[in-house]
C-alpha cells in the first residue's frame, strides 16, 4: 500500500488532469506553479503555450481540482471542471478519467483600467 507522501514512479509523460488557465496571465501561472511546488508527490509531466492561454498537465486530479478552487477565490474568473473518460482499469474493471480544469480570468472593464492608471498618475 503506498504512503500518503509517497511518489509512484510513472512514465515521464503521465498525467491525470490538465490546467488551462485562459489568457495566461503572469500572476495566475506564479500562483498555480507555487502551489504545485508545495506538494512533493505531485509533479507536472508538460507545459503547452497557446497564444491564448497555458496547459499544465499534471500528475494528481484531485489536487488539480484543489488548484482550480483556490484559483476562483484568489482571482475574479471562471471556473469549469470536466472530465474525460481515459481508459479503463484491467483489473478492476473501473473506468479511469481525465480531467480538465480551466479557469478563465475575468478581462478588466475599461473602467477599472481607467482608475488604475489615474491613481498611479496620482502617486
Amino acid at each position: 500500500m503506498n504512503k500518503p507522501n509517497q511518489v509512484i514512479q510513472r512514465h515521464a509523460e503521465y498525467y491525470e488532469a490538465v490546467i488551462q488557465l485562459r489568457p495566461a496571465d503572469e500572476e495566475v501561472v506564479s500562483f498555480v506553479m507555487n502551489r504545485i511546488k508545495e506538494r512533493p508527490n505531485v509533479s507536472i509531466s508538460k507545459i503547452k503555450e497557446f497564444d491564448y492561454g497555458i496547459d499544465i498537465y499534471m500528475s494528481s486530479q484531485s489536487y488539480a481540482r484543489a488548484i482550480g478552487k483556490k484559483l476562483k477565490h484568489a482571482f475574479k474568473g471562471e471556473l469549469k471542471i470536466t472530465r474525460t473518460l481515459h481508459t479503463m482499469d484491467r483489473m478492476t474493471g473501473k473506468q479511469i478519467y481525465r480531467g480538465t480544469i480551466m479557469f478563465r480570468l475575468n478581462p478588466k472593464e475599461p473602467s477599472e483600467e481607467e482608475s488604475e492608471d489615474s491613481e498611479e498618475q496620482e502617486d
